[in-house]
């Protein structure tokens, strides 16, 4: 007797109502966190494809009991973090060295007032894109345990588990983002602008 290997992934009519119940139910929670924790829709939307391409490929080992939203979590914080690791470091220029020409003359570096852009004027006076230049100051490891705790309101343990550290370095890298956040805050809450 010949014995039938299961079949691939979406080739049956139940993964592909499984899938796409499990897109509706966590699909905007995912893309919140990717976006808190890359800052940019581009990043957010890439993190969230390659984490639904992974939960598709391993949907038939997935147990329908188990805490599926913090295994998502983990799958978005791990992409973020191969991201970060993949890209070349950021070039770091000085606003007050010219800029160079191709004819080998050099120009003054201009810098457009961010005040001048209206739509920037009326960003900076939300909160919501304060706390975000706030939160994509912190470095990537620090920032991804703030958003899991303080946005998504994870548990330290759930939170070291997700991450795969010790719920020491949870506390720490926490209390570290805190501290950070509030300096940078400090304006809010002082009521400036």
């Amino acid at each position: 007797m010949r014995r039938r290997t299961p079949p691939e992934p979406g080739t049956a009519p139940d993964d592909v109502a499984a899938f796409e119940a499990l897109v509706a139910r966590y699909g905007q929670r995912i893309y919140t966190l990717a976006y808190r924790m890359a800052g940019n829709e581009a990043d957010a939307r890439d993190l969230v494809q390659e984490a639904l391409i992974r939960v598709w490929r391993h949907l038939r080992t997935v147990d329908p009991a188990a805490a599926l939203e913090g295994w998502l979590y983990r799958i978005v914080a791990n992409l973020f973090i191969d991201m970060l690791r993949r890209r070349p470091p950021a070039r770091v220029d000085s606003l007050d060295a010219p800029v160079a020409t191709p004819r080998g003359g050099a120009v003054p570096r201009e810098v457009a007032d961010p005040r001048a852009d209206l739509e920037a004027a009326v960003l900076d006076r939300h909160l919501d894109a304060d706390v975000q230049a706030a939160l994509l100051a912190l470095p990537a490891d620090v920032r991804a345990v703030v958003v899991l705790c303080d946005i998504e309101g994870y548990s330290y343990e759930e939170i070291a588990g997700m991450l795969q550290i010790p719920v020491g370095t949870v506390k720490s890298r926490l209390h570290r983002a805190r501290r950070a956040l509030a300096a940078r805050l400090r304006h809010r809450l002082e009521g400036s602008p």
